[in-house]
């Protein structure tokens, strides 16, 4: 059965709220247990708690992170969560720049609304720049 958009919409809201957060659990607990993201075709990433630490890395780098939801789309069990994400780099080692990046996730969905399968996608070029000069 499809799931309903609204639902996916709350759902995307609530993953946003997540993510700026600073909880890496509760960014993780937005995916299935054996839920994956692979983010610009690097290696996939699987599992909550691997997940919790992909999170914890950007927290660690961008200590003021924060994501915004910018548009969801949804079609049956699949959804596009498009996003801007905002911090400075001040973390351990940071370039102490300020970056204002945005991006997508295209998701597979389960019945229950969470992430089974997440494809990320940003502009790694441009993040690179911004890291090196600042937005």
């Amino acid at each position: 059965m499809p799931l309903n958009p609204a639902d996916i919409r709350t759902m995307a809201e609530r993953y946003a709220k997540a993510w700026s957060s600073h909880s890496p659990d509760a960014v993780a607990s937005f995916y299935e247990e054996d839920g994956r993201i692979t983010i610009n075709d690097g290696d996939p990433v699987v599992g909550r708690a691997a997940i919790a630490d992909v999170a914890q890395g950007f927290y660690n780098e961008f200590p003021d992170l924060v994501v915004r939801l910018d548009e969801v789309r949804a079609a049956g069990n699949r959804a596009v969560f498009m996003w801007t994400l905002e911090g400075t780099n001040s973390g351990p080692g940071g370039s102490g720049h300020a970056v204002k990046i945005s991006g997508w996730e295209a998701w597979l969905l389960s019945d229950a609304v969470r992430v089974s399968v997440s494809d990320g996608r940003f502009d790694a070029v441009e993040y690179e720049r911004q890291l090196a000069e600042g937005v």
